[in-house]
């Protein structure tokens, strides 16, 4: 792998240090580094840190004014490997370009900054623009990796009439494209002639026709890498209809397939020497003449039948085709991203993505890379005792059956569409805040994907 340019041009907040107007120097500091570097400065300046009773934490800032007005300014932080840490920047200091002092940047600087200073403009102005950080040095990978995050971010928020099956496959085409890959889409009942009749049994109903995405890219000599992404793009939950407060936010039903497509596309921006396939199921699970009805049994590519117990549980049945066509492709390594269950909302909350894996030392990797990162993730246990829950009397499995460990359960389902002994991980994610934070923002979001790509990077990088 080597260092090539980022994927795309700088984001709101970033700057090159060629094209930055006169910069003003932030200092940076945490509650215990204050004293040394307080110790540094000239008496007017530590007279003004202590008239304004500044004590370096997490989250604060402060000006520091000079002859001219203001001169420079000092940023509070906490864990400064945590990208989440440097959010608070692009909003809280004075617009203009900024360049960082001492240290100077690093790549969590560059992500925390990029994070921060996100807005989603498409339906509307941003506001106040963000203040710019100045990049002194390449930051590449940082670049490409907050690149992917934005991507998600944008893939999400976007509403389902602007982001439906159709304009999904147009976003993952122009990720193909740009790369190089090659790209096909099964669309309608070329599904049923393709072997993908449980993607094809979800969408149906909607007037927008269901299809399966597929990209491909890589050296076939290359270890084979399979993403998968659940992209639901919208979940009315079908006849068994959600309630008004359930359905509000399920344009993010496809955030699955926005952390599939991203990831890709930063493999692909890195040059990670795998022989890659991306694999999107796209519907909107419609309710119309032609639904899928509680009490069906439907095919899967897999060969497995199975009755539809609640056609809310429907981001599994697509997947499993999916899955069974990556385990045909006899990749190294297979890994699916989907907005899945509530369950595992309720189990970790919204910050804390699920983690079920068949493979230990994938899993662990994956949890350390998490935790390197700042992108932490929960192992979940795939306890195979709870496959009495999928119990059917009139099919091979059903697609659901129980309130009882709703998240396991469902990563359950997934592993019988994966060959024994493939390597294997499924990633239960929100994709979404419910609120404002600093760095993060009410609306999409990507989780656990900067822990993919480090693991992804130890365990198949070169160099």
């Amino acid at each position: 792998m080597t260092d090539t340019a980022p994927d795309t041009a700088l984001p709101a907040g970033l700057v090159a240090a060629a094209d930055a107007a006169q910069a003003r120097t932030l200092h940076v500091v945490d509650g215990a580094g204050l004293p040394a570097w307080r110790q540094a400065q000239p008496p007017r300046v530590r007279a003004w840190l202590d008239a304004q009773g500044f004590e370096g934490h997490a989250g604060t800032w402060l000006a520091l004014p000079g002859d001219e007005g203001l001169e420079s300014a000092v940023l509070g932080i906490g864990d400064a490997q945590d990208p989440f840490s440097w959010a608070h920047a692009p909003n809280v200091l004075p617009a203009g370009d900024w360049r960082i002092g001492g240290a100077g940047v690093d790549a969590a600087c560059v992500l925390g900054w990029g994070l921060g200073a996100y807005r989603f403009t498409r339906y509307r102005s941003g506001g106040r623009p963000p203040a710019r950080l100045v990049l002194d040095g390449a930051h590449a990978e940082a670049l490409d990796v907050l690149a992917a995050c934005l991507r998600v971010r944008d893939l999400v928020n976007t509403p389902t009439e602007d982001m439906g099956p159709e304009q999904l496959e147009a976003a993952a085409r122009e990720v193909a494209q740009a790369h190089g890959a090659r790209f096909e889409s099964v669309v309608g009942d070329a599904l049923l002639e393709r072997g993908f009749p449980a993607i094809h049994a979800v969408g149906r109903a909607s007037h927008r026709a269901p299809r399966l995405l597929r990209l491909d890219w890589g050296d076939e000599a290359h270890p084979g890498l399979v993403l998968v992404g659940k992209g639901v793009c919208f979940d009315t939950g079908g006849l068994d209809i959600k309630p008004a407060d359930g359905m509000r936010n399920m344009k993010k039903d496809m955030g699955g397939a926005a952390h599939a497509l991203a990831l890709a596309g930063l493999v692909m921006a890195r040059r990670l020497p795998v022989r890659l396939t991306l694999l999107i199921p796209a519907v909107e699970n419609a309710i119309g003449p032609n639904a899928l009805r509680p009490g069906e049994v439907i095919a899967t590519r897999k060969g497995i039948a199975v009755e539809i117990d609640n056609t809310d549980a429907e981001g599994r049945l697509v997947l499993g085709d999916a899955l069974a066509l990556a385990d045909e492709l006899d990749p190294e390594l297979a890994i699916d991203f989907a907005t899945l269950t509530g369950a595992a909302r309720i189990a970790l909350g919204p910050d804390l993505p699920a983690l079920f894996s068949n493979d230990d030392a994938l899993a662990e990797a994956w949890l350390q890379a998490g935790d390197v990162a700042r992108d932490p993730l929960w192992r979940m246990p795939l306890w195979r005792p709870y496959l009495r829950y999928l119990t059917s009397r009139v099919a091979d499995m059903a697609n659901a059956g129980s309130r009882m460990a709703g998240s396991v359960t469902a990563a359950l389902y997934l592993e019988r569409f994966v060959s024994r002994g493939r390597r294997w991980a499924h990633v239960d994610v929100y994709a979404w805040n419910d609120n404002d934070r600093p760095g993060r923002p009410a609306g999409g979001e990507a989780q656990s994907l900067r822990a993919a790509w480090a693991m992804l990077k130890a365990r198949f990088a070169k160099d």
